[in-house]
């Protein structure tokens, strides 16, 4: 099993950051987004990753790579905790370029040949998760069960007008389709779509398949190829009833805007003890009666 994490994006809802810092790299606390990805796969079993990139987020090849300068001073001065929380992961990371900012299904068409004949789980860091289960191994352990693609999903209660809301068969676990954003009353389930995903080799072929077609509406038309999204691939295999879905077990953090980014800080920074207490005494001052 192969990882892939998407992290081609520009981030514009966090500028002017995001202007030289790639959005993965936003830190909750300390530890980058990105790391959480890194280690739910690793927790998987997954050691073989690829991060699909851009040239304007070079830093993130840095920040996987060794800092031997810095090693060298905590080595001499023996601050083995800092060492420690340099020292990159066990994990096989490899970096592949997204040259044109086409889409999410053209960035996965990107590593389909390091792909090959494997099964792999795409993440997209906007969406962290923490529980007891990494994310991805409840993906694979669908996967194992019923050989398809597996989509996660979260239950909201709620409105999920705003999401991507799955169609779920009577038998309750595979996919008949999804609903991107249904008004109210008319959503086929409550179960919401998020960034996580296991394809099958299947997928790469029909998203492929789907590139084609849209690289030839487009010349038919006269015009430069638009954004190539992967629903084309997903739909085919939901289609021939070849996705499960994954009721993911644990919490999501949704970082994808700068509101749903101070929740996951406030929240990881609350299942640490050494900060919970600062953000208590914050709290306590922050409702106190003035």
């Amino acid at each position: 099993m192969k990882g892939i994490i998407v992290a081609a994006g520009y981030g514009t809802r966090f500028l002017p950051v995001t202007k030289t810092v790639p959005k993965e790299l936003l830190p909750l606390v300390n530890v980058p987004s990105i790391q959480f990805i890194v280690d739910e796969f690793t927790a998987s079993g997954i050691t073989d990753i690829v991060i699909i990139s851009s040239r304007r987020k070079k830093v993130l090849e840095d920040y996987f790579d060794r800092e031997v300068e810095l090693e060298d001073v905590f080595c001499r001065e023996g601050k083995v905790s800092s060492l420690e929380a340099i020292t990159p992961s066990g994990a096989n990371i490899a970096f592949v370029r997204q040259q044109r900012m086409m889409g999410t299904g053209h960035a996965l068409l990107q590593v389909k040949p390091w792909v090959g004949s494997d099964p792999c789980v795409v993440a997209y860091p906007d969406d962290l998760h923490f529980g007891q289960r990494p994310l991805a191994g409840q993906l694979m352990d669908i996967w194992k069960k019923t050989g398809c693609s597996v989509m996660a999903a979260v239950h909201e209660p709620g409105d999920v007008s705003r999401y991507g809301v799955l169609d779920i068969a009577a038998d309750g676990e595979m996919v008949r389709g999804i609903v991107e954003k249904p008004p109210v009353g008319t959503e086929p389930s409550h179960e919401i779509s998020i960034g996580r995903y296991l394809y099958t080799p299947e997928f790469f072929e029909l998203l492929e398949e789907g590139w084609h077609m849209h690289e030839k509406a487009a010349r038919k038309d006269g015009r430069t190829p638009g954004e190539y999204y992967h629903i084309y691939a997903l739909n085919r295999l939901m289609a021939a009833g070849k996705v499960a879905a994954c009721r993911a077990e644990g919490r999501r953090l949704d970082t994808g805007d700068p509101a749903g980014y101070l929740e996951a800080v406030l929240t990881y920074a609350d299942s640490r003890s050494d900060l919970r207490p600062v953000l208590d005494a914050w709290l306590s001052a922050r409702v106190r009666p003035v």
